[in-house]
């Protein structure tokens, strides 16, 4: 256990190390770096030199590759059609704030339902949803005390209001 010990502390470098190196003792402490290089010089191999390397070398055909159309950026924007479904989740936890991401990621508006859970982990549950509205462009709406709706970009929600002032739109403004 004790050599365990005292080769982490030498790693991390709480104790000096009483190994010595092979290196070290190679050349005399005095040589300087021109010698120490010249002699590493003399173990490596060498290779002779032949006519062939002189003669100059005949290359190969370079293969033109076809050209293809530039790619411009990649947008990725859900489908414009009818919407055919909404998702509704009562979660009990935080944990089930995957679901309502995983949903809402794609495409699909969320009503979250936060009747079942207790106040510390709704507010939880609220900040990460309007998080993740804000995250991917959409809009959260508060619809009664503990129910929410996420909504993506492309769903345009009606408040049912006429004449009514818009409320702010962001994740910052629950009240």
């Amino acid at each position: 256990m004790a050599g365990a010990l005292r080769k982490t502390m030498e790693y991390l470098g709480l104790a000096e190390s009483d190994e010595r190196f092979d290196d070290y003792d190679a050349y005399p402490e005095d040589a300087s770096a021109g010698d120490r290089e010249a002699a590493a010089r003399q173990d490596a191999p060498v290779r002779a030199v032949r006519d062939e390397d002189e003669r100059p070398r005949q290359g190969a055909e370079v293969a033109q590759l076809p050209r293809r159309t530039p790619v411009s950026q990649v947008v990725r924007e859900p489908k414009m059609n009818e919407l055919n479904r909404i998702t509704t989740i009562h979660p009990r936890t935080y944990n089930e704030a995957k679901n309502i991401g995983e949903a809402f990621r794609a495409g699909i508006p969320v009503i979250i339902n936060l009747t079942d859970m207790d106040d510390a982990d709704a507010k939880r549950l609220v900040d990460f949803s309007a998080g993740l509205a804000f995250g991917l462009r959409g809009s959260i709406e508060r619809v009664t005390s503990k129910v929410f709706l996420l909504s993506p970009e492309h769903v345009v929600v009606d408040g049912g209001a006429p004449g009514a002032a818009k409320p702010a739109t962001g994740p910052f403004n629950q009240s």
